[in-house]
């Protein structure tokens, strides 16, 4: 075949697509309709039941907007069910923004020691690219959330409620990518001047303060806490500091929490620990570690948490076979292959291999349906608004989660002993740009 696309190849092609009356059919349809009104299987919107048998929410939705905060909310969501019950109260909610500010401010500074660290490597080197290429995005991963709250503690919204920039990240973060891309460019010139670069870093990061101050609002060092309980009756707890706050209102054991993943590549072998190079956001934290496990083991331990009472934060490919006005995933739920007449093969494994898959979007699951001890579908609480699904709360068939789904945090007690075990192993460190270190937002 030749290498340039002729003139006779071009005829061709379009005689083979004119020849099938389907394709004519296909392409009437298409340029009229959104093709996902077209590929959208019947049989599986017909079967749709939002009903599971162990559902542990009764609360509202929260709503992140126009921002990459997921995994901050999904985590938050996760805290704040304890939180609600001790304060005897039906809604509750720690404030995102607080969050926010101190991920963007910590995440600021793990660049700048990152561009510290390679600035004797040459601009075009695939980690320093790979650094310059989104310094301050919005996502996130559990660890990273579990090291902002135990570095800052936590506030209710109330103390530091929203704001336009923290709803609506991209101007901020466009300004924050300038002054942290010219500050990575001025460390790099000044390599081999340590005393020289720990000083424009300083400098940078009296910018990157300012600005956050600016969009976001200035973090309380300490509040008064008050509220009325379900019962009307008013309580005070007086002036508390965020850590004292959290000490206080966060009622699971954190440190218990370990992340587990199903990377089915076969260069990650399962029973092993793995990290990502370059990846966290507060310096000296526990660096993010993942321990990986088969999606049978992943599916019993949600199911557990979530019989046993508790929710369960976890991290997916939330764009794949999801209907947003339905508010369901399901892995067969647009049939792409008839609308195209064409496979689409690529395994789990293979997606990741061939960059067409990685984690985007972190929830909480809030339930689940169990029939003869197995998962057939699962709630989840996303963080998109009450508009949509089921005033927020979204169904996602058991077969969506095998295919889509790439981590849960679970209390480490509930692992088998082995793998408890393994979790001390030194962890496989995998390169900067590894899809395992994709964040969800």
């Amino acid at each position: 075949m030749e290498r340039n696309l002729t003139a006779e190849q071009l005829e061709l092609f379009e005689k083979e697509f004119a020849a099938q009356p389907s394709y004519r059919v296909m392409q009437n349809a298409v340029t009229q309709t959104p093709v996902n009104e077209i590929a959208l299987d019947r049989r599986i919107v017909t079967g749709l039941d939002h009903s599971v048998s162990n559902l542990l929410d009764d609360w509202k939705v929260t709503n992140q907007k126009k921002s990459g905060r997921c995994w901050l909310f999904a985590g938050l969501n996760l805290l704040r069910t304890g939180a609600a019950q001790k304060l005897d109260v039906k809604d509750f909610e720690f404030s995102q923004n607080y969050l926010l500010f101190w991920d963007k401010f910590e995440r600021s500074n793990f660049f700048l020691e990152a561009a510290l660290e390679t600035s004797d490597r040459d601009v075009d080197d695939r980690t320093v690219a790979h650094l310059l290429s989104d310094p301050i995005g919005d996502g996130g991963q559990w660890n990273m959330f579990i090291a902002l709250v135990h570095k800052h503690g936590l506030v209710p919204k109330t103390a530091m409620p929203e704001t336009e920039s923290s709803s609506n990240t991209s101007a901020m973060n466009e300004t924050l990518r300038k002054v942290l891309r010219q500050g990575a460019r001025d460390l790099r010139k000044l390599a081999g001047d340590a005393e020289a670069q720990r000083a424009r870093k300083q400098e940078v990061l009296t910018v990157v303060h300012r600005v956050l101050s600016i969009h976001l609002g200035t973090p309380p060092q300490k509040f008064l806490w008050q509220w009325k309980d379900n019962d009307k009756g008013f309580h005070r707890d007086g002036w508390m500091t965020p850590t004292e706050f959290a000490k206080k209102y966060v009622t699971i054991p954190l440190e218990e929490y370990v992340c587990v993943v199903h990377d089915p590549r076969e260069s990650s072998p399962a029973g092993r620990t793995f990290t990502v190079e370059y990846l966290g956001n507060v310096i000296d934290a526990p660096p993010v570690v993942y321990l990986n496990v088969e999606m049978d083991l992943i599916k019993q331990l949600a199911m557990d948490a979530i019989v046993g009472g508790e929710p369960v934060w976890f991290g997916c490919d939330v764009g794949k076979q999801m209907s947003s006005d339905l508010g369901y995933w399901d892995a067969a739920l647009f049939d792409y292959e008839a609308v195209y007449d064409t496979k689409f093969e690529l395994d789990k494994a293979e997606r990741l291999l061939h960059h067409e898959t990685l984690m985007t979007h972190a929830m909480l699951f809030t339930g689940v349906d169990v029939v003869d001890g197995e998962p057939r579908r699962w709630r989840v609480e996303n963080s998109w608004g009450d508009e949509k699904a089921d005033s927020g709360f979204w169904t996602m068939n058991d077969s969506w989660f095998g295919e889509h789904v790439f981590e849960i945090a679970v209390r480490r007690s509930a692992l088998p002993a082995e793998l408890q075990a393994r979790l001390g192993d030194e962890p496989i460190v995998l390169p900067a740009w590894d899809p395992m270190g994709a964040l969800a937002d």
